[in-house]
Formats: structure tokens, sequence, C-alpha cells
């Protein structure tokens, strides 16, 4: 019998693994320990050795290094593995890519399988750049066609119906290419951020755009149901490069999105080229994939591998001195043959999917807790040796797998598209046509307690809910180790920092602090485009990051990001300026309160007020809102709902009436919805073609409809993140996904 060590993770890890990872009982109760967890993973991602001629003892053994690995919190696999290993839903894998043709059953093809994938816990791709451009005749009918963006906002709602595995929602990306006819209206279709909510889209870029637009040139469009250049009545469809990159740069300023891939490049370091193409990646944007292929992920905590103490000749000018470069080498080995074992152990949602997954065998190895080593090693994250050290850890953790998916081939065989791969030129064995991606961590970094991917900290403390609905602050724990060691941690410190994104301008933090622990608003777009171009350079797949703008920052800020990352070999690139979404709540406070919050006045209510009274349903029958006003604004918010049980409308009172005191204590109204909007119920329904998730999120949208244009809110505010829907605590957003950093929560 085994011998498992024990697993030690934090308080929030430890609600984070209760709320989505652990088992649990048919009522709901959790009965499987962390332990527990990874001793279910480990032995049923080891028991794909018997595939391969090994007999008991040495699946034991396979079993305990994949424990060991996992218990140590030194790699962990992507949360569907974590989640469904040795259970009997059994889908393991994380991203997935699907073709969309250019036919009714094609496409609806295509959406059941979505479906079924996400209903599995995996999120998909799709490429729509096949598709014929809307108004094209459709021969069979004598109509016209849709149009690529119609197909998306049909997939975006069937993706809405489908509870996607029980623990997460489905996830989407959405892809078009530059030169197809339909481009502006697809750059523009997330302006409104209501609209097709379950889709990240991105623009697949191409070298001759990218060329027209150094050149101040026009371009042609290519119509994917001709085969040729778009024509409109005998003329040849051209756009300006110029001016369809600013709209491109335009809406990514205005809300994030579009994010650009470069798609040409992706293709040229593709490692199955030429025998195939990719189109689409998954819904992060770093794994690019040919239709129906899948990958499973994994990454390594970096932070963990630092020598501790650094030896006593250690210099920040030769950092990776301070590395445990064999104990890494060695964990990166034990990963490539458990995410390898994964693609033996895993149960696909669709029998293509199987096929080309097991074609390719492709692995994601990626790596967390690079800002936690950075800082172990003091070094700021935008120096240069830090810049260099990512570029040689990501050349070590390539190198090393790929020595060991080249010793796996040995003895299980290389993977079965190997004749068309870039490996056969030179001969060289291989298990896995890719290993290495840098994928979003956000919630497998919560549970690891490290930062997320190769992402800067996104701030040094942050408050969260506890079970007894008060708030925890949060500090990093390594800051906490150096204020300890500086005597300068205290509560008042504490709550300092829980109202800020930067500790630049803390005075009691000293300078050779501040230095060390910068977060994302203190990085530059151009020093995280660098340390991504660092990783990216030794990266099979993609890497996941996001480029962080202040709320200040201007269009021509990310027209020359975009640029930059380009020149400096990225395939792809996201950017997001803070609030830059107004469906985001307030997550980190500058200095000052909500006007009115503080020691607030409350108002006398008037002997008459007029008001309306909507009906909105909602899974608990139909809710009647009565809002009435005195000098044009929201003053109190009463509403009531029939037969739906004494609690129902005990709670709709008390959130009737939270509402109606916060309105006459002075905080804005637009405060009220952001923090009621999305708020997740047991029974959630369409009412007028918006989905009501429940009884305060149907509030918020009456509140919305009539007073929504009432910001009002504080300028003091200096962060800001989409509201997690389980929680209601505030999202981060960073390597492309929001994360609830309190439940674990993630949009990828």
């Amino acid at each position: 019998m085994a011998s498992y060590k024990e697993v030690t993770v934090s308080d929030n890890a430890l609600e984070v693994l209760k709320r989505r990872y652990l088992t649990k009982d048919k009522m709901g109760r959790v009965i499987e320990s962390p332990k527990e967890l990874f001793i279910r993973v480990a032995n049923f991602i080891a028991e794909a050795d018997r595939n391969y001629g090994a007999d008991e003892a040495q699946v034991r053994t396979t079993a305990e290094r994949f424990y060991d690995i996992m218990a140590s919190l030194e790699y962990l696999p992507n949360s569907p593995t974590l989640m469904n290993a040795g259970r009997p839903l059994g889908q393991l894998s994380a991203c997935f890519v699907l073709p969309v043709g250019d036919s009714m059953e094609e496409i609806f093809e295509t959406n059941k399988n979505a479906a079924l994938i996400h209903k599995s816990g995996g999120g998909t791709g799709f490429a729509f750049s096949r598709l014929r451009p809307r108004n094209s005749i459709v021969a069979s009918t004598s109509g016209v066609a849709s149009g690529p963006v119609s197909f998306m906002k049909v997939y975006n709602a069937s993706t809405e119906a489908v509870k996607q595995g029980g623990a997460r929602r489905g996830a989407n990306m959405g892809v078009l290419r530059i030169d197809h006819p339909d481009i502006l209206e697809f750059i523009s279709s997330k302006r409104d951020t209501s609209e097709i909510t379950n889709f990240n889209i991105s623009v697949a870029v191409t070298d001759s755009f990218m060329e027209a637009l150094a050149d101040g040139t026009s371009y042609s469009l290519y119509n994917p149901h001709t085969g040729s250049a778009h024509v409109i009545d005998g003329e040849e469809v051209r756009l300006d490069a110029g001016e369809v990159f600013e709209k491109i740069v335009d809406n990514a300023w205005a809300t994030g999105e579009p994010g650009v891939i470069f798609l040409d490049r992706i293709n040229q370091l593709n490692p199955t080229r030429p025998s195939e193409t990719i189109e689409a990646t998954n819904p992060c944007g770093e794994q690019p994939l040919p239709p129906y292929d899948s990958c499973n992920l994994g990454s390594v905590n970096l932070g963990l591998f630092v020598k501790q103490p650094l030896p006593s000749d250690y210099s920040i000018s030769e950092p990776g001195h301070g590395i445990d470069w064999n104990r890494l080498g060695g964990v990166v080995r034990t990963a490539v043959h458990f995410l390898d074992n994964v693609i033996d152990q895993n149960k696909y949602p669709v029998v293509k999917i199987e096929e080309q997954t097991r074609k390719n065998r492709r692995v994601g190895l990626g790596v967390m807790g690079w800002a936690d080593m950075l800082i172990k090693l003091g070094l700021p994250y935008n120096s240069e040796q830090a810049i260099h050290l990512g570029g040689d850890v990501m050349a070590f953790i390539e190198s090393e797998g790929r020595k060991q998916s080249s010793e796996l081939a040995k003895t299980r065989g290389k993977f079965p598209n190997w004749e068309g791969s870039v490996y056969r030129e030179d001969n060289i064995a291989m298990r896995n046509a890719t290993v290495t991606t840098i994928a979003p961590t956000g919630t497998i970094s919560i549970i690891a307690g490290c930062s997320s991917g190769i992402e800067p900290l996104y701030s040094i403390a942050f408050e969260r809910n506890v079970m007894d609905g008060t708030r925890l602050t949060e500090v990093n724990p390594l800051f906490r180790q150096a204020a300890e060691r500086e005597g300068i941690l205290s509560d008042e410190l504490i709550d300092e920092l829980s109202r800020v994104r930067s500790v630049a301008n803390v005075n009691s933090i000293p300078d050779q602090v501040k230095a060390i622990f910068l977060t994302a608003a203190d990085i530059s777009p151009e020093d995280h485009i660098r340390m991504q171009a660092a990783f990216q350079a030794h990266c099979d797949a993609s890497v996941s990051k996001t480029i962080n703008f202040p709320e200040s920052a201007t269009p021509d800020d990310v027209r020359d990001t975009y640029l930059l990352a380009y020149q400096h070999g990225c395939k792809g690139v996201t950017i997001y300026r803070d609030r830059s979404r107004p469906d985001q709540v307030l997550s980190t406070l500058e200095s000052e309160s909500l006007p009115g919050t503080d020691r607030a006045t409350v108002k006398q209510r008037p002997g008459v007020l007029a008001g309306i009274t909507e009906k909105i349903k909602t899974g608990y029958g139909n809710l009647y809102v009565t809002i009435n006003t005195t000098d044009g604004k929201p003053f109190e918010v009463f509403a009531h709902i029939g037969k739906s049980g004494y609690t129902t409308m005990a709670d709709t009172e008390a959130i009737c009436r939270l509402i109606s005191l916060s309105l006459r204590s002075g905080v804005p109204v637009e405060q009220i919805i952001r923090q009621l909007r999305g708020i997740g119920g047991s029974s959630q329904v369409f009412s007028a073609g918006a989905k009501i998730s429940s009884i305060p999120d149907a509030i918020a949208q009456v509140l919305s409809k009539h007073f929504g244009h009432d910001s009002g809110l504080s300028e003091s505010f200096a962060g800001s993140a989409e509201i997690c829907p389980q929680c209601s605590d505030a999202m981060r957003y960073d390597s492309g996904c929001f994360t609830c950093p309190s439940c674990g929560y993630s949009t990828c």
C-alpha cells in the first residue's frame, strides 16, 4: 500500500476545491479531501501505463510520482482533469477546435458537437471564415445568406442553454480572417457587451494584410463561397488596411475585443504543417488547433523551484544560479508522461475528436508562479534580467519536455501523424506533436497558491467573501513575509493595500520592496509584450497573456502594442483597458469611498411619489417591480411575486428594502445595478430575449432599462472587473480570462 504525503493548501484554495473539484454525494455534501482528489487523479492517469506493458508495481510507482508532483503543488493539470479523472464524466481536456462548414447541415452539426463538448466541461474555438458572406445568394432556396456573425449568435444562444459539466459554463472563441467580406461587421460584433456574451473574438491577421498596413495600401477580400476575390456588381471589393486596423484598435480600446492572432505565423510554426492547416484557437488564444483537435494542459509552479535559502554567492546578474534546475527538469519529465497518459484515459465527447486527438497527441505543458519566482529571486518583473530569464526558463522546459516526449516515442511509438510533421524532416522521434503551451491558470493557481501564468501580480491584497457573509482580506504571502522582515506589517497597511492596485504610492513601504512587488498596473505594455515574446520563442503552441492598460490609455497605445506584438514574434495578443467594459463592478479603491456611503444621510420619504410598475418573468413566476422616483431619479423599489412561497417573497422584500435604503443614502443606481446584475439562481429563464438569472438579476434589469444611464460612479475607483455570477465578488482579468479569486469561477 502506497504511503501518500499530506496535502497543505490555503483556506482560500480549500474553499475553491470544495466548490468546484472535490467529489460530492447526492445531497451535495463534500465527501473527498484534497489528498483523496490527488490520489484519485494520480491512480486513474497512471493506469494508462498498462497499455504499454507496465505491471502492477510499475503502475503504482507511476501513480506515486504523479501524486507527489500534484500534492506538492509543483504541477497541476487543467481543471477538467482534476474534476473528472476517475469519475463517470471522464472528459479530461480543456480546449477543442471545431470546423464550421458552409452548409446548414455542417453548421448545426458543429453546434451539436459544441454542445456535447460544453456539457463535458470543455471550451470550443471556431473559425467562421468558410461561411459565405452576408447577403450572398443561396441557390438551393433562392434566398440570401445571413453571414458568419448571425451564426455566431446562434452558437452563443446554444451555449447559454447548456450547463457545462455541472461546474463550468461554456466558453467559445470566434475567429474570422481579416480578408473575409464580413470582417467589419465581425470586428464590431461585441461593441455592445451584452451581445454574444459566451464568445471571445479574434481577428485572424495575415502577413499580406500587415504588409498592406505597413505600405499604406488596400488589400483584397476573399469570398470563401466562390473561392476567389470578393466581387460586387462586377467590381472587386478592396478595403483600406489602415482603416480596418483602426477599427480593430478602436473596438479593442473600447471593450477589450477583438484580439488578434497572426495566422500565417501560427501555420508557419505549426509542427504538423503542411499536412494540416490551423484556422482557429481555443477560447483563450493560446492553443491553435486544426479542426477536431483537442489539447490537455498542465502547468508547473515555477515559484517552488527557487533554492531556499538562495546560495550565498547568489547575484541578480546571474538569476538562474538560484533555480533548482535538476528538480524542475524532473517535474517537467513526469508532467509530460502524465499528459501523454491523459490522452489515453480521456473520454472524448465526439468520435472525430478522439480520432484527431490520438492522431497528433498534442499536450500543453506550461507554467504558473512566474511572478513568484521573480520575487523570490529579487528581480523586478520588468527588468532585463527577468525577461532574459523568462526565455531561459521556457527554453529549459521546452528542451526537457521534448526529450521526454522523444523517450516515450521509443517505447510507445511516435504520434501517428509524425510522417506529416516537421519532425520527419530531421528524423526526430516524438510521441507528441506539441509539448508546450502557456495557458491561463486562474483557478489552478488559486489551488496552488501562486501567481497566474506568466502574469505579474494582479494586486498585493484583495478582499473576498467568506462563509458567514463577512469579508476577509487576503495578502500575498511573499509580501507578508517581506513586510514582516521590514517591520512594517500592520492592520492599517493591509487595509490600505486592499484599496489599491499598486504599492508605488504607499509611503510606508520601502523602495527596495516596492521595486520587487510590482503589479500589472506597474508594467508598461511594451514590457508585457517583451515578456510574452520571451516565452513564445520557446513554446510549441502559443502564450495566453493579457496586456493591461490603465483607463487613461489611448487608442494609439493599443495600436502600438498590436504592432509591437507582431514585430516581436508573438502569435497573438489580447489587450484589456481598465474599466473599458460598461458592465463592470469595482474591485479596489484608490482612496475614497463612494459618495454618501460613509456616514451617509438617509433622505426622508415624501408623502407622495410617482413611479412605474413593470412585469418581468422569472424562474419563480411573474415579478412585478415598482420603482418610485424623485427629481427623475429612483428613490425606492418594491417588488411582488405571487404564489412562490413565503421564503421567496421574504427574500424579495429584503432585497428591495436594501435597494431602497441604498438609493435614499445616495448610492448611484448604476452601482446597485452592477452589484445585482448576473447573480445566479437555481431557476433561470429567458424573457423578452434576455436571460433572467434570479430575482435580484430581474430587478437589476428593470432598473437598468429605465435608469441605467445614471452612472454617477466615483472617479476614485482604480480597479474593476466583471462580477462573479457564483459568489458576486469582483473578478480579475488576466491571461485572456475573467477569474474570481474567491471561488475560482472562470470564464475560460
